[in-house]
């Protein structure tokens, strides 16, 4: 057998062997998105026949009482807001820390492989962290103790996030500021930050997707609760907590509500996710 015969067989092989996985990846796609069309319907079906002006307005009460979900809502607002405003600016500080100071020095990699550990760890752990440090020392649950939970939870996302962003700014534009006399604080703050700033966004907003759902850490935390409170050093209702404890009771009316809560979660983190692709292209535009 010739070369020339030997060089058609391998290629007509890898031919044959990439259209076989090109078919798998494709069958493995259209079953994943078959699962995830049966979980949304399922989810507009159910949870779209509970929404009214009264699941907005009226606090959870018993069943019967014509019950609501304002208070969840209110609370989950404020607790993800709370949160987001204490992990935000501390992720964004690590993620600039490890890009343009640390970089690859002894200290930065104990730092990422500490943030890699809190990117992965389950959510109920630092639900019981915080519990110990925060719930115990005060006496009580509160509101404050759930910001802190999601908090922890969101930061390490937004610290990745800001790492790997900042470290695809071109280094020519450290270069040049540098050129021109710019301190390494002003290169960040002038230069790098803006350049990076659509993708810190959407990762900050993909934080906040991901802790407006997050359960556990708020049952440790701020527990929960059936009345209207705003006050931070008390418990406090949460939407996910609502969801899990109405999903689980015997009661029709829980249980539709417990949908409806979910759909509005649903709704919630969709939004996020396309107010944040839509602000990485208006930033991009503009560069």
């Amino acid at each position: 057998m010739t070369i020339q015969a030997i060089n058609h067989a391998r290629y007509i092989r890898r031919r044959v062997v990439s259209a076989f996985m090109t078919v798998l990846c494709s069958v493995a796609a259209v079953i994943g998105l078959i699962f995830l069309g049966l979980i949304l319907w399922t989810l507009v079906e159910k949870g779209a026949a509970g929404l009214s002006p009264n699941l907005f307005t009226h606090s959870m009460k018993t069943p019967g009482q014509g019950g609501g979900l304002g208070n969840a809502i209110v609370g989950s607002l404020i607790q993800v807001g709370m949160g987001t405003l204490l992990g935000a600016p501390l992720g964004m500080a690590v993620g600039v820390y490890l890009a343009e100071v640390g970089r690859e020095g002894r200290f930065a990699s104990v730092v990422r492989f500490v943030n890699d550990i809190l990117l992965s760890a389950p959510s109920v752990l630092v639900g019981l962290f915080v519990y110990q440090i925060v719930v115990v020392p005060m006496g009580g649950f509160s509101a404050i103790a759930g910001s802190i939970a999601l908090a922890l939870l969101a930061m390490p996302v937004i610290a990745r996030t800001t790492e790997d962003i900042m470290k695809l700014v071109p280094e020519a534009y450290r270069e040049g500021s540098k050129a021109l006399g710019a301190r390494d604080s002003t290169t960040v703050l002038k230069v790098t930050l803006p350049a990076a700033f659509g993708g810190i966004l959407t990762g900050v907003l993909l934080a906040v997707a991901r802790i407006s759902g997050e359960t556990a850490p708020l049952i440790f935390t701020s527990l929960g609760s059936f009345n209207w409170s705003e006050n931070l050093t008390s418990a406090m209702a949460s939407l996910p907590i609502a969801i899990y404890r109405y999903a689980s009771s015997p009661y029709e009316e829980w249980v539709d509500l417990a949908w409806s809560g979910a759909l509005i979660i649903t709704l919630g983190v969709l939004v996020l996710n396309i107010a944040s692709r839509i602000s990485h292209f208006l930033v991009s535009g503009r560069q």
